[in-house]
């Protein structure tokens, strides 16, 4: 049986000041909830703004490729597209080079959600970054970068 003090109060706070991953985590949701917050006229949230956003190529990725860029796996990016197709602002169709995979086409609807959306995002994410002054957005976004 363990000693109900085995770690001491002291090395809870300790973690709690320290943790990167805390800390990341944290910020994380509080950015979600400010972007989602913004982009709510447009109807999406920051999930579903940065999905559709991933979508907005010359040539229609396939779904390894926005996994990847979303830090996804499958399943979940699977889960994230099936509300957006039914809203028909995406469609996914067989890859023609290869059967197994699919490939995800932004529609019509899907850019012209986009275009309603990108001036709410554009906004958001100016205040955010003004709110970071004195700090710089680039080191941090490099250095977030560094760690995935």
């Amino acid at each position: 049986m363990s000693k109900k003090n085995d770690i001491p109060f002291s090395t809870t706070i300790h973690v709690k000041d320290h943790c990167l991953c805390l800390h990341a985590q944290r910020a994380a949701r509080a950015l979600a909830r400010r972007f989602d917050e913004a982009l709510r006229p447009a109807g999406l949230t920051n999930g579903q703004f940065s999905l559709l956003m991933s979508l907005n190529r010359p040539e229609p990725p396939n779904m390894s490729s926005v996994a990847s860029l979303l830090a996804m796996d499958r399943t979940t990016l699977t889960a994230a597209l099936k509300p957006l197709e039914r809203e028909g602002l995406v469609k996914a169709s067989p890859d023609p080079n290869d059967k197994r995979s699919r490939r995800l086409v932004l529609t019509d609807a899907g850019r012209q959600k986009l275009k309603l959306a990108l001036p709410l995002w554009t906004k958001a994410h100016d205040e955010i970054e003004k709110s970071l002054e004195p700090s710089d957005p680039n080191r941090l976004r490099a250095d977030l970068l560094s760690l995935s």
